[in-house]
């Protein structure tokens, strides 16, 4: 059995394909540039050859992509976007003709595209991964499922916060527990089960169906990408030893830490990366194990928030480290008082985010989930050597 699982994040997307004949450590896995700094470069080399823009496709990550459209206008040139494709940079459309950016229908897009540089967006391209992988004589057309993880804000109403927005969404996920499996897992659907309002993960779902190379009724699980690492994350030996312990994710943009237990998530908070310093990280982390941390600790400091459901104390100074932590940021605690772990999942930090969609796909599509429940317990390809598999 086969599983393409792909983690997209703002510096990089990184793949891995799940094989169930194979140990873990020997599945195939590439780190590339993420969707949006791909559009960065292509919206650069659209400037340095002074052309309008145009932009069409499904919402995506914004980030770099947004950055390098705001350079392009303010060097005078002129920028036209569909409205899906608008929305990768803000979902309230007027805002979007405030930055500058002309809105046009699909129609006069087509006429467009004879006189403009065109950029298609998209985070999730199965066509550009599957020719990558068939240079070196790999076929997906045998998958049984695909997973893809993202961070999706939400579409929040013009009356309300996106910051808030964002965080009720994690609150009711937690608080609901769908799957009964992983509560982390929580944060995953089936692609014909996404939120209306999470209209990131909603675009990925549509560019899997759009794509002429996807597989047609190939499963597909889309899932927020922070809760993807920390689930990778526990499959590190020293994690999985231990019933409590707090785990955070320091991604690009934002950071999102879990205080775990027996009983599921004990709390949780999610800030801007850019504005903590390491004293107000550590600070954060010291008061999420405590029980003291309150949603307006972070809410009022410009992050999103901060729920805890146990008031339990969590002890950081008992074991061999007090915090675990993953993501491409995670060096800010390096050299941290709390004693900072950081896990490699079968070896390879980068992938754990694909390790945990993996696990989360077990829960959402349980007709696979006792196979690949098997292999994440290191029972999977039982020693098979990549030669002795007909891939």
């Amino acid at each position: 059995m086969q599983i393409l699982t792909v983690d997209i994040g703002t510096g990089t997307q990184d793949i891995y394909l799940y094989d169930s004949r194979l140990d873990l450590e020997n599945g195939l896995k590439m780190v590339l540039p993420s969707p949006t700094m791909i559009v960065h470069r292509q919206i650069k080399d659209c400037t340095r050859q002074g052309q309008p823009l145009l932009l069409t496709g499904v919402t995506m990550g914004g980030g770099p992509s947004q950055w390098a459209v705001e350079a392009h206008l303010q060097a005078g040139l002129a920028v036209y976007a569909t409205p899906a494709a608008a929305r990768s940079f803000n979902d309230d459309l007027d805002k979007i003709a405030e930055l500058g950016i002309q809105l046009v229908g699909d129609d006069e897009a087509v006429a467009l595209a004879r006189r403009c540089w065109q950029v298609e967006l998209k985070d999730f391209d199965f066509s550009a991964i599957a020719r990558a992988l068939a240079v070196f004589g790999v076929d997906l057309r045998q998958l049984e499922a695909a997973a893809v993880a993202v961070f999706d804000h939400g579409n929040a109403p013009p009356d309300i916060s996106d910051r808030q927005f964002r965080f009720d969404y994690l609150d009711k996920q937690i608080s609901t527990h769908p799957h009964g499996g992983h509560p982390l897992s929580d944060f995953a659907f089936r692609a014909n089960q996404v939120p209306a309002s999470m209209t990131r993960l909603q675009a990925v779902a549509a560019s899997a169906v759009a794509d002429p190379a996807y597989p047609s009724g190939l499963p597909l699980v889309v899932m927020d990408t922070a809760p993807a690492a920390v689930l990778g994350a526990l499959y590190d030996p020293r994690l999985a030893a231990r019933q409590r312990l707090l785990v955070a994710n320091v991604g690009n943009f934002h950071t999102l830490a879990f205080r775990l237990g027996s009983q599921g998530i004990e709390g949780v908070f999610e800030h801007h990366t850019g504005l903590l310093s390491l004293p107000r990280l550590e600070q954060l982390l010291v008061s999420l194990a405590d029980g003291s941390l309150r949603h307006t600790d972070v809410f009022d400091d410009h992050g999103h928030g901060a729920l805890v459901y146990t008031p339990a104390e969590l002890n950081l100074a008992e074991g061999e480290f007090g915090v675990a932590v993953t993501g491409p940021r995670r060096n800010l605690l390096r050299g941290s008082s709390l004693r900072p772990y950081f896990p490699a999942p079968f070896g390879d930090m980068m992938i754990a985010g694909c390790f945990g969609l993996l696990a989360a796909a077990a829960d959402v599509l349980p007709e696979l989930g006792e196979t690949i429940r098997q292999s994440l317990a290191g029972a999977g390809g039982a020693g098979t050597p990549p030669w002795e598999v007909d891939a």
